[in-house]
Order: structure tokens, then sequence, then C-alpha cells
């Protein structure tokens, strides 16, 4: 990766969150330590959607929906361009019954209060 140590261990920890907290534990107010506050996801099929609450709405509807009990991702390439990084990953979700579901994201970083988030998510799964 392009990027220095503590910027990619802080994108691990937001990583692991979003995992833990958000997937697993249905916590969506912990979207708060993974989206910037203006940020905007860009979910395949449907128009972007921009906002803390608005996001939240998105991925609580989309976990309850979909039925998925974990997501794990993983970093392909991530390169500094100025005082953000661009993501390149893979994931691998896992639906309620055990059923895995491979994608591919983009993800614009920024920080924000210390912390790295996503500013722009974008994502589609492998067919």
């Amino acid at each position: 990766m392009g990027i220095p140590e503590t910027v990619s261990k802080g994108m691990q920890q937001t990583n692991a969150l979003f995992r833990s907290a958000v997937i697993q534990n249905r916590q969506i107010d912990a979207l708060d330590k993974v989206y910037t506050s203006d940020a905007r996801i860009l979910p395949p099929g449907a128009p972007s959607i921009q906002g803390r609450a608005q996001n939240k709405d998105f991925w609580q509807q989309a976990i309850s929906g979909m039925g998925i009990v974990d997501a794990e991702l993983k970093t392909v390439n991530a390169e500094a361009v100025g005082n953000d990084v661009i993501e390149i990953g893979q994931a691998t979700l896992t639906i309620e019954g055990g059923q895995m579901v491979a994608g591919k994201y983009v993800v614009h970083w920024k920080q924000e209060d210390g912390i790295w988030k996503w500013h722009t998510d974008i994502w589609n799964l492998n067919q």
C-alpha cells in the first residue's frame, strides 16, 4: 500500500468497527465513527445517498432486508491523494443461512475528528 502505516492501521480499525459493531451487532449508531458527517454512499442500482441520518437508514434497511450477518473487507490497494486516501477493496458478505456473496468497493477516506472515515463509498457485487 502506498500510505503510512499509521493511516493503514486507522483504516483497518474503521473497517473492523463496521464489521463488528454495525454488521455483526446491529449497532447502527456506530456508523458515526465509520462515515464522515457529510459522507455519500453510492449503492448499486439506487440513487446516491448523503448525510448521517440517510446513511444510517440505508444500512438499517440493507442489513435487515438482505439478512447480512457478516462483512469481511480486504484492502487490495490504497493510495494517498493529498490529505485523503483512495482504497480499492474486496468484500465478502455472509447472509443468514451461510450464503457468501463477493463484491468489490472503492472508498474515498478522509480524517475527521482524528479518525479515518469513509467519505465516499461505492460498491457492487461480483456476478
